[in-house]
């Protein structure tokens, strides 16, 4: 992979979770989110863009999301499920997304908001057609994702690097 070849991180947020009894951690996916992630999914496989490594926070609802996401994809990438995406500030999500390796060209993290929404919003300097406008518009709703393109190394991933290609939400 060349330098200028642009690398892809796509920021998804788990699909709506159920209000329950048990710690925030722990809280599974409502029937609503059974049925947006697989279809969350779906639109990513369709999107033609081959992972190369996941990155799933540990809590209960963002790894039922991605076992029903990734059923909808043809190959399967690595995946990490990593405890510091859970309540992770915006300066702890870009350094750990600094510590991905060169060889990936193209991450997916499955997160929380307000970190996805954020994180999204922050590397964005520039953005395709009216994707920023209606991420603005929409906010990130449950099993919503955010598509950004950046070239260098994944280290130099910081504030306005990046370009919005695309917004989904369930309800597009």
């Amino acid at each position: 992979m060349s330098a200028d070849t642009p690398r892809r991180i796509v920021l998804l947020r788990h699909a709506k979770a159920e209000w329950s009894q048990q710690s925030d951690h722990e809280r599974p996916l409502a029937e609503r989110g059974r049925k947006d992630a697989p279809v969350a999914g779906r639109k990513l496989a369709d999107s033609g863009t081959v992972f190369d490594l996941a990155l799933c926070s540990t809590a209960t609802r963002t790894r039922e999301t991605w076992k029903l996401a990734v059923h909808e994809f043809e190959q399967r990438p690595r995946t990490v499920y990593e405890e510091r995406l859970y309540e992770a500030s915006l300066g702890e999500l870009i350094a750990l997304f600094g510590e991905t390796p060169d060889d990936v060209q193209n991450l997916l993290v499955i997160g929380h908001n307000p970190s996805m929404h954020g994180a999204a919003d922050a590397l964005s300097g520039s953005a395709q057609g009216d994707a920023l406008a209606r991420m603005t518009r929409d906010g990130f709703p449950t099993a919503a994702y955010a598509v950004l393109e950046f070239s260098g190394p994944w280290k130099s991933l910081e504030h306005g690097v990046g370009k919005l290609v695309d917004y989904w939400t369930p309800n597009d």
